[in-house]
């Protein structure tokens, strides 16, 4: 009777019941299947999420307490690049690895002097070398205990996992740039012959351009250092040489009533990057043919008619610090060159030519732009510098609101170019008012400039101050749009001061290139 008092049964239940469930975690209701399932998902995604950043942490930390361990680098392994040849990459790693050691220096003496902080910058600054080469795709780095039988305690191998990118490119495409279009064929090829070796050849087909072909091999002049220095080892992957051969056939007719043919071949050294300063050095051999005169053609131009060519050595200095080449708001640009030709040929000359931009923000959505450009041509062994190598000046790209190479020395119809130029412009850039998102800006500006033949009965100063006290003036507003990699103006304007001989352009000016003053 007591064992039945003592157990007890529960009530039974009743239905309907109510809901006690309580949602923790903010999920949504069984019923709504695709919101539990992405639910479900990003719940996933953030448990992963932090398991792999409490790893990160964790590594971090094992690393940072470790750094000073004793490790020594013995060898750099660079796997899955089958098309690269074993010496350029030796060339590229061997200087990371440390000096042979001598059989009289104990173990423990050498090891000492790398650590594991030593072997991961090492690391970094391989895999950033075998990105630079553009050849691979991925690069991923991990160290591995030393294979080699006679490893001491603490060698180490540095192995890299590398995919290599393609090797071959093809690409049609319509362009527009430097007020022309036109359609080209290029066909390029990367790591032609297993050392970072770049194939380019080039087709192309425009409305003053009529005809273009280029081809060009270059390399990374990367010497072999078969050890290098303690203090900082730096293969140099920004020194390349270059040999191209080129042509085209170009319609003058617009300001020089003919058409020029060229042919040539180039090779050229360029080290440097570009936000630092690049040099380039350059020998050029090429025959220029202008003929297919129109009939209108001034006897300057018939007596320029004909072969010529030139073999000369150049000297190019460019520094590029903007945010945007076509568009900057902050940031400066120079360019400096020299070209002295006279080595073969019956040109013979010395030629500079110069030009720099700053660009600045005023205030939010306005930007001002100050340029400047300038060139001196001076003949050598009494020689007539050939048409072909005289500076042209005017037109959208340089001094608006005026013909293109309208301004200087003219016969008739024709532009003959000119010994000595200089450009300047002050632009205004502004955001259009309440739609600063559109791609299309406001442009004011005012432009100035002059092109002369040098008259040597005079000093060089009183040529260049004849020059700068007589200058052709424009003046004008527009628009500016960003089109891909070209940029694109109209302007509405006049010349505002002009000499007899320039062609000038009143009313409305269309643009299109890449390099505006």
């Amino acid at each position: 009777m007591a064992d039945a008092d003592t157990h007890l049964d529960a009530p039974p239940l009743k239905p309907p019941l109510a809901n006690t469930s309580a949602p923790r975690d903010r999920e949504p209701p069984e019923a709504d299947l695709a919101k539990l399932r992405k639910w479900q998902e990003d719940r996933i995604a953030r448990k992963l999420r932090g398991e792999y950043e409490s790893a990160v942490l964790h590594l971090a930390e094992m690393v940072n307490n470790n750094l000073s361990t004793p490790l020594r680098l013995a060898s750099i392994r660079v796997e899955g690049a089958a098309r690269t040849r074993q010496s350029f990459l030796s060339a590229l790693v061997t200087p990371f690895l440390p000096l042979p050691v001598s059989p009289s220096f104990s173990a423990s003496s050498v090891d000492t002097q790398s650590t594991l902080e030593d072997v991961l910058h090492k690391a970094r600054h391989v895999g950033s070398l075998l990105q630079e080469t553009d050849i691979f795709q991925t690069v991923e780095a991990r160290l591995e205990g030393s294979r080699d039988f006679l490893a001491r305690p603490g060698d180490v191998d540095l192995v890299f996992r590398t995919r290599e990118r393609g090797r071959f490119y093809l690409n049609t495409s319509t362009q527009v740039g430097n007020n022309e279009g036109g359609a080209s064929a290029t066909c390029r090829m990367r790591n032609a012959f297993g050392g970072a070796e770049l194939f380019q050849a080039n087709l192309s087909f425009a409305t003053t351009t009529r005809v273009a072909f280029s081809a060009s091999l270059s390399a990374p002049l990367l010497p072999y250092l078969p050890y290098a220095s303690s203090v900082s080892p730096n293969p140099d992957l920004n020194t390349r040489g270059e040999i191209s051969v080129f042509g085209h056939e170009r319609d003058n007719t617009s300001f020089a009533s003919s058409f020029e043919g060229v042919r040539g071949l180039r090779a050229a050294v360029r080290t440097g990057t570009l936000r630092k300063g690049t040099h380039e050095f350059a020998y050029e051999g090429v025959l220029r043919h202008i003929g297919n005169l129109a009939p209108t053609a001034s006897i300057s131009i018939r007596e320029a008619a004909g072969p010529s060519m030139k073999s000369a050595l150049s000297h190019t200095y460019m520094r590029d610090t903007r945010d945007d080449a076509l568009l900057g708001t902050r940031g400066s640009y120079v360019k400096v060159s020299h070209e002295l030709a006279g080595l073969g040929g019956d040109a013979s000359f010395y030629k500079t030519e110069g030009a720099t931009q700053l660009a600045r923000r005023l205030v939010p959505g306005v930007t001002l732009s100050v340029a400047a450009r300038s060139g001196f041509l001076w003949g050598l062994d009494g020689r007539k510098v050939p048409l072909s190598d005289r500076f042209q000046l005017g037109g959208p790209m340089s001094v608006r609101m005026f013909r293109a190479n309208g301004l200087g020395p003219q016969d008739g119809p024709d532009s003959l170019g000119g010994d000595l130029y200089w450009a300047a412009g002050l632009s205004v850039i502004s955001d259009i008012p309440k739609k600063p998102q559109w791609p299309v800006k406001l442009h004011g500006f005012v432009n100035l400039g002059r092109l002369d033949s040098i008259d040597k009965a005079q000093s060089l100063i009183d040529n260049v101050r004849e020059s700068i006290s007589k200058p052709s003036v424009g003046a004008g507003v527009g628009l500016v749009y960003k089109l891909d990699a070209v940029r694109v103006e109209v302007n509405f304007g006049v010349p505002l001061v002009a000499s007899k001989s320039d062609g000038v352009r009143k009313g409305i000016q269309v643009g299109i290139g890449l390099d505006f003053l």
